[in-house]
């Protein structure tokens, strides 16, 4: 915010933000200040409360001196829209503006008031608004920050269809990215999931145009559903199912590890870019392998 109000000052010869390096280098004191406050493990209740005080009294003035920026860069940004009236980057300043606001009323609520953020009204990227804090639950990486994407394979290994889940959790796509994938390969008769995407309306509506859902229960079996899953087609597809790790590991290959594009547009796009040169590797590959068995025939 600082430096976007600085700058567009400084284009129009005015003086307000002349000092931006200044103020910038005391708002990242006091934010450095109040970061390495940490809250007292003391087993004495007295220290816990002082060091308590500590942390909500450097906080107070973290906040106390950003709204202070706040306040001056949106007088800055008045000033400039009679001057520049029209000009994008007064968007930008006025997004920033808005942004700094509302982290500091975050900090306000958990600090200070003592209240519990909803995960909804977290911010985890000021700069790709899409990210989300997913939960791993994996040993070494528990969390990662980005953007869920659920993919449906065929045996070969091309990627028949995808779909970039925002705010969405597994079971909320199961039904989609197979009925997704049947409209385009109409003659898709099967999916394996794991046990992720499973819940009894799922399954339900998979039977409903799938002649074999392979979709594992979570908890207790009731006789129906040992019946279900032990039956050797379900098993057999689900002993088939821990090949699309390897697949997911070539899709992460070919632009899904990171996302260099902006804006949850730019993201869908990358994401289809990557599932599309997956797709060409491995019809490469396939090409390949079929002209080295015919030259091994014909020698």
């Amino acid at each position: 915010m600082i430096e976007w109000a600085a700058c567009l000052s400084s284009e129009q010869q005015e003086s307000l933000w002349r000092q931006s390096k200044y103020l910038q280098d005391q708002h990242k004191k006091r934010f450095h200040k109040a970061r390495n406050l940490k809250r007292s493990t003391s087993s004495n209740e007295s220290l816990r409360e002082a060091r308590q005080h500590d942390i909500e009294t450097v906080h107070a003035e973290y906040v106390a001196y950003s709204q202070k920026l706040i306040r001056k860069a949106e007088i800055t940004l008045n000033l400039l829209k009679a001057r520049i009236p029209g000009d994008l980057r007064l968007k930008e300043l006025e997004r920033w503006i808005k942004d700094a606001d509302y982290q500091c009323q975050l900090i306000i609520r958990r600090v200070l008031n003592h209240e519990t953020i909803p995960h909804s009204e977290k911010v985890f990227s000021l700069f790709e608004r899409h990210t989300e804090w997913i939960s791993k639950g994996k040993a070494g990486v528990p969390v990662e920050l980005g953007l869920r994407v659920c993919v449906l394979q065929d045996q070969f290994g091309f990627t028949l269809h995808h779909s970039v889940m925002e705010k969405q959790t597994d079971d909320q796509v199961t039904v989609a990215i197979a009925k997704g994938a049947k409209q385009r390969f109409p003659e898709v008769s099967q999916v394996s999931y794991d046990r992720g995407f499973w819940s009894k309306e799922n399954l339900e509506k998979l039977e409903t145009f799938l002649d074999r859902a392979v979709l594992p229960k979570k908890g207790r079996w009731s006789e129906q559903d040992r019946k279900r899953e032990r039956h050797p087609e379900f098993v057999r597809a689900m002993k088939k199912h821990s090949a699309v790790e390897s697949d997911i590991n070539a899709l992460e290959q070919h632009g899904l590890d990171r996302c260099p594009d902006s804006g949850i547009d730019g993201y869908r796009r990358y994401v289809g870019l990557a599932v599309l040169g997956t797709n060409l590797h491995r019809l490469g590959s396939i090409l390949q392998k079929q002209s080295s068995q015919a030259v091994k025939k014909a020698a």
